[in-house]
């Protein structure tokens, strides 16, 4: 059912709000069921006209008019009445329309923080603004028309037959069989215009893809001059979108009237039937007048069903692509365990990694060891697999094969897989060369590390960093708004930011993924000082491990990590491998005995 279903699934969320999903039902229910009884009433009132009862003449020549008084008090009393709880029932469905919209989106943002990088890697950052935005508006709408149309139209459908077939049973049994055929023919539509909508939301989410690129790009795209070729891609992929959104309306335009005039034979049958009924005696004006009221109400329902079969349609549709994200596992699962006490040394045993789509591994029987709190630089060539060994420390991505561990001699060493992922992720922090700030304060950016971090704290961890001529630059200080991505700062301040904000964690691994590239030789020398100083002092024995292709930062390394063909080819001092090993030799760039 959840999957054939995923519309009712939504709706099902009503389960969180029991008491005013009952109210609200209760409202919709008396509104639309006593909407048959005021045409009722309206219909006694026109015969008591009919037959001269409502203004009676007086002997004395005056005219009574406590009749008419009556139906007419009457009447307005109910119309007001079912105005109000309408009111009321209308107020009450938006409100919990908006608050599970509200809880839709939350839960799509914190499965979307919750599944793997692996996923975000095979969906597009367009395809989940998409689902978060234009499906969950279309949910939305989906819900408030479930009171507007479905609730409503199935009690007022259900109480005009009703009273239809209390006057006579033909009266009432031929609009209700139109009616169903008519629903039935929306029905039989319905799958298609699903799938032309999820052609359309396919279509929206590459448009959405070549946006967000076109933003985040735009300096590449300016740099080699690709104004013109991503307009180009750009307007075809708007033109693909546009042609899937013809299709839709076209259907629908042509296909939905059908069932909307099968429906509407059911005022063409009171009309005649009941003028044969008034004719022969078995019903009066006033019934008749009710009758058509009762009829036009019900054909003027059905009528919209066209419409509401549409919106759910699209509903279902972007229902469907929601759960699917929050339907979601992923595939990196956290264990139950915490990280051993004191500093923590790290251990590869045999890991292998396959490459994404099949092909070579990018890890193959990796197996090195690296003790708390040793500086160790990683080093390889393009494409080696450095960033995903890196990347395994905090289980951004998992083993196939083999096992890393986290610990030390004296204290015991652990699995990564059985260890707590929060816990984990606090302990191990990985700094990548992508340096992401947020579109917020400097100091709200920095806290994302360390929330209840003072200032004074945040000025020792700029100062750890190099960091803390880039306070002195900004006019508001810690206040200061950095942008989208950081964009007001340089890329050598905001990798500077980011490693201050790696520091200020507190983690007791560190690894720092060319984080540096972007800055010169002395404030990267001053930074892994730092780090070294803070080791000897007992401050922070931290393990580091850094991958990065300067040389000036590899002699900073206690030991130097060769990467070769998926794992650990020589492993030593910087002069050690410079004294024995050629491939180190031509990678770095230095000739034999330098």
């Amino acid at each position: 059912m959840s999957q054939r279903y995923p519309l009712l699934r939504t709706l099902a969320l009503y389960r969180y709000m029991p008491w005013r999903f009952a109210l609200t039902a209760t409202l919709f229910a008396v509104v639309n069921l006593s909407l048959a009884w005021q045409q009722w009433l309206l219909g006694r009132a026109i015969h008591d006209v009919e037959r001269g009862a409502a203004v009676v003449k007086l002997p004395d020549g005056a005219l009574d008019f406590h009749l008419a008084w009556y139906w007419l008090a009457v009447l307005a009393a109910v119309a007001f009445g079912r105005g109000l709880l309408q009111y009321i029932a209308g107020i009450l469905s938006l409100i919990i329309g908006q608050e599970l919209l509200f809880i839709l989106r939350e839960r799509i943002l914190v499965q979307v923080q919750r599944l793997d990088l692996a996923y975000h890697g095979q969906h597009g950052m367009g395809e989940m603004v998409t689902r978060t935005t234009r499906d969950a508006d279309k949910l939305r709408d989906a819900l408030i028309n479930f009171w507007r149309q479905v609730f409503e139209t199935a009690l007022v459908i259900t109480a005009a037959v009703a009273m239809l077939c209390w006057y006579n049973i033909w009266l009432g049994l031929v609009p209700l069989v139109l009616t169903l055929t008519g629903i039935g023919i929306f029905v039989a539509f319905t799958d298609r215009l699903v799938a032309l909508d999820r052609a359309v939301g396919s279509a929206y989410d590459t448009v959405s893809q070549e946006l967000s690129e076109g933003v985040h790009g735009v300096r590449v795209i300016k740099a080699f001059g690709l104004e013109p070729a991503r307009i180009a891609a750009f307007n075809a992929q708007v033109d693909v979108f546009a042609a899937h959104a013809r299709e839709a309306i076209r259907y629908a335009a042509t296909h939905i009237p059908l069932p909307q005039v099968v429906v509407a034979l059911g005022h063409v049958w009171v009309l005649l039937f009941g003028a044969h009924l008034v004719a022969s005696g078995a019903l009066n004006i006033g019934e008749l007048v009710a009758a058509l009221l009762m009829v036009t109400t019900l054909v003027f329902r059905a009528e919209g069903i066209g419409r509401v079969m549409q919106v759910f349609a699209d509903a279902r549709s972007s229902a469907a692509r929601i759960w699917e994200v929050l339907d979601a596992e992923p595939a990196i699962k956290s264990g139950q365990d915490v990280l051993p006490a004191g500093p923590l040394g790290l251990e590869f045993a045999h890991v292998s990694v396959p490459a994404p789509g099949g092909g070579r591994d990018i890890l193959r029987d990796c197996s090195f060891t690296v003790a708390p709190g040793e500086m160790v630089a990683v080093v390889g060539t393009t494409g080696s697999g450095k960033s995903t060994l890196l990347a395994l420390l905090p289980r951004l991505a998992d083993v196939e094969s083999g096992h890393i561990r986290l610990g030390s001699v004296a204290n015991g060493w652990q699995d990564l897989r059985s260890t707590d992922l929060a816990d984990l992720r606090r302990q191990v922090h990985v700094v990548s060369q992508e340096s992401f700030l947020f579109s917020d304060t400097l100091a709200a950016n920095l806290r994302f590390a360390a929330p209840h971090a003072s200032d004074d704290e945040l000025h020792r961890a700029l100062e750890f960093a190099a960091a803390d001529d880039v306070l002195e630059r900004l006019e508001e200080g810690f206040a200061t708004k950095l942008g989208d991505r950081g964009v007001t700062l340089s890329g050598g301040q905001r990798q500077r930011l980011c490693l201050a904000r790696a520091i200020l964690a507190g983690a007791r691994i560190i690894a720092f993924d060319d984080a540096t590239s972007a800055l010169d030789a002395a404030t990267e020398k001053r930074i892994l000082d730092n780090i070294r100083r803070s080791r000897r002092d007992g401050a922070a024995a931290a393990t580091v491990i850094i991958v990065s292709s300067k040389l000036s930062t590899i002699l900073m390394a206690d030991r130097v990590l060769l990467l070769a063909d998926g794992r650990i080819a020589d492993a030593g001092s910087h002069a050690e491998l410079a004294a024995r090993n050629a491939a180190y030799r031509d990678l770095m760039g230095i000739a034999h005995g330098e």
